[in-house]
């Protein structure tokens, strides 16, 4: 169902912090730099096993400390799971159900947590790998073997390219040819698939928050105009002296385009703000509604770099949705998604609850 409870121990610059969550809303006030990002960070983390805003692990950790652990309780049917998380000098931990996980997608099956942050323009702004981990996430939401067939796709690109540094003959290159194309097959159908439901689930969105005409087209990795497989024959020339694979879904890309023209470049910072919420948005209204889960949703300060007619209508927006709804704001008094089930305070790092 949705997070009840977490606990964050010296994450940035949370020393310690017990919250229990509303399975609907809470909301989490306080002034800038007090820790309210920091907080919503720490649940991204618990449902990713990474950050959003880092990819440096020892800036997770608060100083002096030499670890940091993220603990918390999910609420599935009639079961509590527990999540925990620990980061330190020496990696990233976790745990799932009590036992380690043997994947981070663990993590994720128990709690799928999606931000809605000031920052959320990168997801436009920047490079192909931005928009492909965002796809993957929500392809693996629907196809849970997805994951699978990801995972043993890299590693056998990993095995391939390793024998193009070595300069190994072909025909010692050529054999995990065989695999990559099965796996690459596999995950091109499914990516394929997912865009177009996202597009048709984006499109009305996109149309309310920007009133533009959104267009999404998936980009396999390689030429449209062969099959992957003469696109490794045609690329191996290059590969060969460069010692890696060029073409294959690690190159793939998510192409955006508003009324006929590419985003990138095109649109102010609050018009890529709106378009990336759009495809996030549309992410959550195409995540399984069979299931034990729903989305926990994260929203970090709503207000930021939109007028009050496009944050008016991103209200709206989130506001038709089933999710858990995690708020970050100035405003200790925010009702704009209505009462809130939960109220906490933070400041200088310090969480306390709010009387409601």
């Amino acid at each position: 169902m949705s997070l009840r409870r977490m606990q964050v121990t010296d994450y940035r610059c949370l020393r310690s912090a017990d919250l229990e969550l509303d399975r609907r809303f809470t909301l989490i006030s306080g002034p800038n730099a007090s820790g309210k990002t920091s907080l919503l960070e720490a649940i991204y983390v618990l449902g990713r096993g990474r950050s959003f805003r880092t990819r440096q692990l020892n800036h997770l950790i608060r100083t002096g400390a030499e670890r940091f652990v993220v603990f918390g309780e999910v609420e599935l049917a009639e079961r509590i799971v527990p999540l925990g998380v620990e980061g330190s000098n020496g990696g990233v931990r976790a745990r799932a159900g009590g036992a380690p996980v043997g994947s981070l997608a663990e993590l994720a099956v128990a709690l799928p947590a999606q931000i809605i942050d000031p920052e959320i323009h990168r997801l436009i702004e920047e490079g192909p790998s931005q928009r492909r981990r965002f796809l993957d996430w929500g392809v693996f939401h629907v196809e849970h073997s997805f994951v699978k067939s990801w995972q043993a796709y890299q590693q056998v690109l990993r095995q391939r390219n390793a024998a193009l540094r070595l300069r190994q003959p072909r025909a010692v290159v050529s054999a995990w040819d065989g695999e990559l194309l099965r796996l690459a097959a596999m995950i091109d159908a499914a990516r394929s698939r997912y865009v177009l439901d996202l597009e048709s689930a984006a499109r009305s969105i996109a149309d309310r928050l920007l009133r533009m005409e959104l267009a999404l087209t998936y980009r396999s990795g390689w030429s449209r105009e062969m099959s992957f497989a003469d696109a490794l024959e045609r690329s191996w020339p290059h590969d060969y002296e460069v010692g890696s694979t060029s073409v294959g879904p690690q190159r793939a890309e998510l192409t955006i385009r508003l009324d006929g023209l590419a985003v990138k470049d095109r649109i102010s910072r609050g018009q890529q703000k709106l378009l990336a919420a759009s495809l996030l948005i549309a992410q959550i209204k195409l995540f399984p509604s069979n299931g034990d889960v729903r989305p926990t949703l994260l929203l970090d300060d709503p207000s930021a770099e939109l007028d009050d007619d496009r944050l008016a209508r991103l209200i709206e927006e989130v506001s038709r949705e089933t999710v858990q709804l995690i708020v970050t704001s100035l405003d200790p008094e925010l009702m704009a998604f209505g009462v809130p089930g939960r109220r906490y305070r933070i400041a200088d790092g310090i969480v306390t609850p709010s009387d409601i």
